[in-house]
């Protein structure tokens, strides 16, 4: 992810001049996508895709800093001297997140959605006639 060259281009040799006029206050935002980035990447290890539902949340929380990282970029650009290629690169993978969240949380309704028809019976497609995920197998009822 790119959030690891956001993280040196914003640690680098402007630190000091950043620290002093208030130009440090992206520093908090950028490590915490970082560490989002880092916790997308550790649910992805191993795996092919990661739970519809985790990465749903994490994307969201992704794009959450991204709005605020953005926001704070474009109002403090002039003043703290941002380059513009820094800001492109973060709309960039802002849009990416946003794509991806997108995919995520409605595989998660779908999900959810089938777990719920598969509860109540509504699949009919289950075991044996039964209600499918909910384990139920109702019995004929009458003389037999």
């Amino acid at each position: 992810m790119f959030t690891a060259t956001l993280l040196s281009v914003s640690l680098g040799g402007e630190a000091a001049y950043a620290q002093a006029s208030g130009c440090g206050d992206i520093q908090p935002m950028l490590l915490q996508r970082k560490s989002i980035g880092e916790r997308i990447t550790a649910a992805t290890r191993g795996k092919k895709q990661i739970d519809a539902k985790r990465a749903c949340s994490d994307f969201g929380s992704l794009v959450a800093n991204g709005d605020k990282v953005l926001k704070w970029a474009e109002a403090n650009k002039e003043w703290c001297q941002i380059p513009d290629n820094f800001i492109q690169s973060i709309k960039e993978d802002h849009g990416r997140a946003v794509k991806i969240r997108g995919q995520a949380c409605g595989a998660a309704a779908k999900q959810a959605q089938m777990e719920k028809q598969a509860r109540e019976g509504g699949g009919g497609g289950g075991l044996l006639g039964g209600g499918g995920l909910s384990g139920v197998t109702r019995l004929p009822q009458g003389a037999l």
